[in-house]
C-alpha cells in the first residue's frame, strides 16, 4: 500500500520526529510507513487522517 505520508509531513514543516510524538509512535514508525515497509493498524490510519485532516483513503492508497 502506498501513501502520503511523507508529502503531507514535508508540506506542514513536520520532522519524522515530531509527527511521530503526535501521533504516539516513534520516528521509526514514521518512516516505515513512509518508506511502505510498514502498514499501519486502523487505528494508525484515523490518526494520522486525524492530523493531516483529511480522509483516510485520501492518504493510503491500495495499488
Amino acid at each position: 500500500m502506498r501513501n502520503d505520508v511523507r508529502e503531507l509531513r514535508q508540506a506542514e514543516g513536520l520532522s519524522q520526529r515530531e509527527l511521530g510524538e503526535a501521533l504516539g509512535v516513534s520516528r521509526q514508525t514514521v518512516n516505515s510507513l513512509e518508506t511502505g515497509r510498514y502498514d499501519p493498524s486502523l487505528p494508525l490510519a484515523i490518526a494520522v487522517a486525524r492530523r493531516f485532516r483529511r480522509p483516510v483513503e485520501e492518504i493510503f492508497h491500495v495499488d
